[in-house]
């Protein structure tokens, strides 16, 4: 054990190494203006000159784009590789601070060198003195582990801006949709310059093909943000254009609007924050779909999918996005030497209306998709396999129920919290190991009343108002909800964690301790 490593893991600043990281990503806004002032330019020459001058011109100002074009991906590495040391030394240093409290418990001295010695001999002594020592190697290990990893990567990407950025590859593509594993090793079958073509000629491919890493899927979205934002500006523009706009159109542009404002509110996310989010999706079409993990889900100990419900949408996938990250961040107060991840996934049509709700259409469309990705996230995964989470809330714990009985996820648990049912009638339908089905419902939370169908049917019959016929009366009994058996009864055949009051929405809420039961499911604890 080295001094200089010892000391200087205690001085190391996680948090510099971000912002470093995010000055980099910072600079392809600059870059993608000076591409475009090129492209204006190479436009107004075009209009005005001709001959072989021109020509000329026309061909350096491409070339000068296309230089400029291809370094918005390394710009996006540099902030990706920066913000992955700073994720390794912050579990690296929570690692020795935990060495030096098991050192205090044991009465154990740590010096200022990393030397490790006994107070007063005493039986076990030498024992303990092994163990923190061990404890000690492992956490500077790691952090050693992390600098080589970040200093290869930039010397790579420093390397090949001198020598040659990317090169095209053979032809053939996997089409979207196709196998992950196939979509892996297809992957890992190119050369580092080839996938650095892909991501900057096709990255609506490589954006959206589970198996591909996060990393390259992540520089790919965010090449696209600038063209997702104008698809959405030009929408907005042409509802604008009619005059008068009529109900209908005015309708339209508010919920324009809201997907304005959710995708700058998103942006900024991705602009900044801890821990660095990556950008697996993004499609401002319909109510717009959104994939966005916090955390690197290729290299993390611990991975939790979240999976919302009805009226989610690219216009709230901000807000949507921070009760995925309170999960986390609850999971790294219980467990700080581990490193997690908390994916968004919003890559279904969420049902906006009641009368959608009361469907299983939406929720079974939506079964291949999130099997798919699961999937990507196991194949894309290094190291020791991860620990996989799928959480369910609303109508999205329908859709991974479904998605897990019809089709199979990988994932080592299930949640569910909030649930109308997950259309299955016991836990042992849906294909996780016995006693990872999770499920918790507040004792406020409006669902609980919801009616099995066969017996809305009935009441509608009967003459109830619709509502008041799905809702239910408070004298019901059973435990049978709208798409199956409560998976929060015991009677499933699942397990239940409990959840304070806060209605249907108030499970991430502070002091909930469905929060808790949340972090403690994705640990594993």
């Amino acid at each position: 054990m080295t001094a200089v490593g010892y000391r200087q893991l205690w001085a190391a600043d996680p948090g510099g190494w971000r912002v470093a990281g995010a000055a980099w990503a910072g600079l392809t806004g600059p870059v993608d203006r000076r591409a475009g002032e090129l492209s204006g330019a190479a436009g107004r020459l075009r209009g005005d000159w001709s001959g072989v001058a021109a020509t000329a011109a026309d061909v350096r100002l491409g070339g000068l784009r296309g230089e400029l074009t291809s370094i918005a991906p390394a710009l996006i590495e540099a902030d990706q590789v920066l913000s992955e040391l700073a994720g390794r030394l912050v579990v690296a240093k929570a690692r020795l601070t935990e060495a030096v409290v098991r050192a205090e418990r044991a009465g154990v001295v740590v010096d200022r060198s990393g030397g490790v010695r006994v107070a007063e001999a005493r039986p076990g002594a030498a024992e303990a003195v092994a163990g923190v020592t061990e404890a000690l190697r492992v956490a500077l290990d790691g952090a050693d582990a992390a600098d080589r990893a970040a200093a290869d990567r930039l010397d790579e990407l420093a390397g090949v801006a001198r020598s040659g950025w990317a090169s095209p590859p053979p032809p053939g593509r996997p089409a979207p949709g196709a196998a992950p594993g196939l979509v892996h090793a297809w992957w890992a079958g190119l050369t580092p310059a080839q996938r650095r073509w892909l991501v900057g000629h096709e990255p609506a491919l490589v954006g959206v093909l589970d198996g591909v890493p996060v990393a390259a899927r992540d520089q790919a979205n965010r090449l696209l943000l600038g063209a997702r934002r104008g698809e959405l500006l030009a929408e907005r523009q042409r509802l604008l254009a009619r005059v008068p706009p009529g109900p209908v159109a005015s309708l339209r542009l508010r919920a324009v609007a809201a997907k304005l404002a959710g995708l700058d509110a998103l942006t900024d996310r991705l602009a900044a924050g801890e821990p660095r989010a990556y950008l697996l999706g993004l499609d401002p079409a319909g109510e717009g779909r959104v994939v966005v993990a916090l955390g690197d889900p290729d290299h993390a100990d611990r991975v939790l999918t979240y999976v919302p419900g009805m009226t989610a949408g690219l216009d709230d996938a901000a807000g949507e996005l921070g009760r995925a990250a309170r999960v986390l961040e609850r999971c790294a107060a219980l467990a700080p030497s581990e490193r997690g991840a908390a994916v968004l996934w919003l890559d279904y049509d969420a049902p906006d209306f009641l009368t959608e709700a009361a469907s299983t259409g939406q929720a079974r469309d939506a079964g291949g998709a999130l099997h798919r990705f699961q999937e990507g996230l196991r194949a894309s995964h290094e190291g020791p396999a991860a620990r996989q989470t799928v959480l369910g809330h609303s109508y999205g714990s329908l859709v991974v129920g479904m998605a897990a009985r019809e089709h199979g996820l990988a994932a080592d648990a299930l949640m569910f919290v909030g649930s109308p049912g997950v259309g299955a009638a016991h836990a042992a339908e849906l294909g996780v190991p016995p006693g990872q089905v999770w499920a918790s419902s507040a004792p406020d939370d409006v669902i609980r009343l919801a009616r099995p169908v066969d017996e809305v049917g009935r009441r509608v019959l009967l003459g109830a108002a619709p509502l008041a016929a799905v809702l239910g009366w408070p004298d019901r009994t059973g435990h049978e909800l709208w798409f199956g058996h409560d998976p929060a009864d015991p009677g499933f055949g699942g397990r239940v964690f409990p959840s304070g009051r806060g209605g249907h929405a108030g499970y991430w809420d502070p002091g909930n301790p469905a929060l808790d039961g949340m972090a403690r499911v994705v640990l594993g604890r």
